[in-house]
């Protein structure tokens, strides 16, 4: 069986704090050390109510302390809203206080509005139609300091820092695939591209000093509960939040429902259904067959899991079942 990862984005719920979220984001990534999962990253978002891992270097260096075995890091970093130098020194730095357990994955989104990306940037000139230099201006601080090089990153020169790129489209792909770094999907919540953005990947991937062959990996939800019924009810936290987002009034993630119906028009709930496509849902057996034909399907090295349940005892309850569904299918 392939390995399995998480990613979270530490939900602030409807009732909690952030406090609380950035606790229960640290009892998560123990609970999965425990339950053998391989990484444990969390993705930068601004200006959004509900999620409490805008500063996403620092909540990593949160979940690292509290963890051991485990490998942390950013799924993803936007790139647009940083200079390069300042991502080198700060993973340099998580590298430096947590060797060899350290990941940076990339992205080229925002990961907010317009206004919020402008105010993050105040003006600067750098964009996504930067991404490609700036990924590669990032790979020259990681490596040993040339004589007389002007700028090095410290902590972050002679770290071995691994580099994903991310994305939901087939440009990172085929960047990925040109620089001969690792890659990972975006399915859990843009799809459209999944299969033929692999493809692009396997396909004209160049071997590099950081990896010699293909790895790609795919994320997806997967509610688990004790049955289809009570998984399909945790579900419609995601639902709800997912359509507060294209409302533009995004906030807290909610408290689960009985019913949809009052809760998103016939156009919505079409949106939803499409974006969440790759979702599994259900108890042990309906996620077992899910998984399985998930990643029968897609071929890919490694299984990236994310839950945004409200209740922490039922999310870390979903991540015992869906190791639970990976080791029988292991066996």
């Amino acid at each position: 069986m392939i390995p399995f990862s998480v990613l979270d984005l530490a939900p602030i719920v409807e009732g909690g704090t952030v406090k609380q979220a950035l606790d229960s984001a640290l009892d998560l990534a123990g609970h999965a050390e425990q339950l053998g999962f391989r990484r444990y990253w969390l993705a930068e978002h601004h200006n959004m109510p509900g999620i409490a891992s805008a500063a996403t270097a620092v909540v990593i260096a949160h979940v690292s302390a509290g963890t051991k075995t485990i490998r942390v890091g950013s799924g993803g970093v936007m790139l647009p809203n940083h200079a390069p130098l300042i991502i080198a020194e700060q993973f340099g730095t998580l590298e430096a206080l947590f060797p060899g357990r350290i990941d940076l994955g990339l992205g080229r989104a925002p990961g907010t509005d317009q206004p919020t990306a402008r105010a993050l940037r105040r003006g600067l000139a750098n964009s996504a139609d930067s991404f490609p230099q700036d990924v590669q201006e990032l790979q020259a601080y990681f490596r040993t300091a040339a004589p007389h090089q002007a700028v090095h990153a410290v902590p972050g020169a002679g770290l071995a820092v691994p580099i994903w790129l991310l994305g939901s489209s087939l440009f990172s792909a085929q960047l990925a695939a040109m620089l001969g770094l690792p890659f990972a999907f975006a399915s859990h919540f843009a799809p459209d591209h999944l299969s033929r953005a692999l493809e692009i990947y396997r396909d004209e991937f160049q071997p590099s000093p950081a990896l010699a062959k293909p790895y790609a990996m795919a994320a997806i939800g997967v509610f688990a509960a004790d049955d289809d019924a009570q998984a399909a009810h945790l579900f419609t936290s995601l639902q709800q939040s997912f359509v507060r987002l294209r409302r533009g009034t995004p906030g807290l993630l909610p408290k689960p429902v009985k019913s949809m119906a009052e809760h998103w028009t016939s156009l919505e709930q079409a949106g939803v259904e499409h974006a969440f496509r790759e979702a599994i849902i259900g108890s042990v057996e309906t996620v077992k067959r899910g998984l399985k034909a998930f990643i029968e399907r897609t071929a890919i090295d490694e299984l990236m899991v994310t839950a945004a349940i409200h209740d922490h005892a039922a999310r870390i309850h979903s991540f015992k079942l869906v190791a639970q569904a990976r080791d029988e299918l292991a066996s």
